[in-house]
């Protein structure tokens, strides 16, 4: 791609991310989310093949289809109070059909179907991207209409997407689906708390950021794709295996690890609410996920491939690629833990 207009493309998905955010007009939230909409697609084509042209295929008609939706919603929300605040929803009808709309632009079941496909067709890093970047802008909009949000419905979405990311994840050999469908239950444990404290949701987001990104740049160092390419990282790069075994199972929760933070949060908000059914069943469901982690890190560091002698050299090139933001991301998705005191008392 040309470097100009790789830079303009990047560009406009930031700032479309960014008009989204920091509007308060409805017209503005959708101009920005369609900004981001258009690069982001094009991103997802970078590398023209026949699998990134259906991967950016997929996301285009979905993204555009829940943008449609969303703006037949916004419209019908205007014909009552007469004007495009967003925090402004009289209208219960309206108003559902705008959580759906975005719901659907996240990835939440059941409108989960394009996420993993879409990921599983583009490379680590624009796949990165999507699971991370891209949900930037419709939280964003759901945290400016919590208030008007029916919480049963959002509670209902959420523990769908929990059972749903935790299910699909189990029989996956792709890494990219694995982490697809970890994104899914993520989303889930998110919007859970949006309707009693936006400020965790925030919080959640935030480490499940750092959390998908040390995980996609570990991966990224050797280009693993399949369980059977993470299990030569041994022979490869040897002081990788149990940082990459640390962000796994902090991504699935384990206390005293990063990942439990934010889930403990979402736990003791909910049963401070007098909700004590919906917390046993999200934990129920996310031993799932630690079990699809655990599975991965069998492979990883567990098992030992044949080898061409008895010296266990390594068999490939020693990897290249740049990694300065990777001693640092092991570090926040392994010792924030003993900040939850501190985070706590803010919440």
């Amino acid at each position: 791609m040309n470097p100009l207009a790789q830079l303009v493309i990047y560009f406009t998905m930031i700032m479309g991310t960014f008009i989204t955010s920091l509007s308060s007009h409805w017209f503005l939230a959708w101009a920005g989310l369609e900004m981001n909409m258009l690069a982001f697609t094009s991103i997802l084509i970078k590398k023209a093949n026949s699998r990134s042209t259906e991967a950016a295929t997929k996301y285009f008609l979905v993204q555009s289809t829940a943008s449609m939706i969303l703006m037949m919603a916004i419209m019908c929300n205007n014909l009552f109070p007469g004007q495009w605040a967003m925090m402004n929803n009289p209208n219960q009808l309206s108003t559902m059909v705008m959580m759906m709309a975005l719901a659907m632009k996240l990835g939440m079941a059941p409108f989960h179907f394009w996420i993993p496909e879409v990921t599983q067709g583009t490379p680590l890093i624009p796949g990165l991207l999507l699971l991370t970047w891209q949900k930037l802008a419709p939280i964003s909009i759901m945290y400016q209409m919590h208030s008007s949000i029916n919480t049963n419905a959002l509670m209902a979405l959420s523990a769908l997407s929990i059972m749903t990311g935790s299910w699909g994840g189990l029989n996956q050999t792709q890494l990219r689906k694995i982490l697809a469908y970890s994104s899914i239950t993520h989303m889930g444990w998110m919007m859970m708390t949006l309707t009693y404290n936006p400020d965790i949701t925030t919080f959640y987001l935030f480490t499940y950021i750092i959390l998908t990104t040390t995980a996609f740049l570990a991966l990224n160092l050797n280009s693993n794709t399949t369980t059977l390419m993470l299990s030569r990282t041994w022979n490869k790069l040897t002081w990788l295996m149990p940082l990459m075994s640390s962000t796994l199972l902090s991504m699935g929760g384990l206390p005293p690890l990063t990942g439990f933070l934010p889930k403990w949060i979402t736990i003791q908000e909910l049963t401070k609410n007098n909700n004590f059914i919906m917390p046993t069943i999200m934990i129920t469901m996310t031993l799932l996920n630690l079990y699809f982690y655990l599975r991965l890190i069998y492979i990883t560091s567990m098992t030992l491939l044949p080898t061409s002698n008895n010296t266990k050299m390594k068999w490939q090139f020693e990897n290249t690629k740049p990694m300065p933001l990777i001693p640092l991301l092991i570090i926040l998705t392994t010792f924030l833990l003993p900040l939850s005191p501190t985070t706590l008392t803010i919440f």
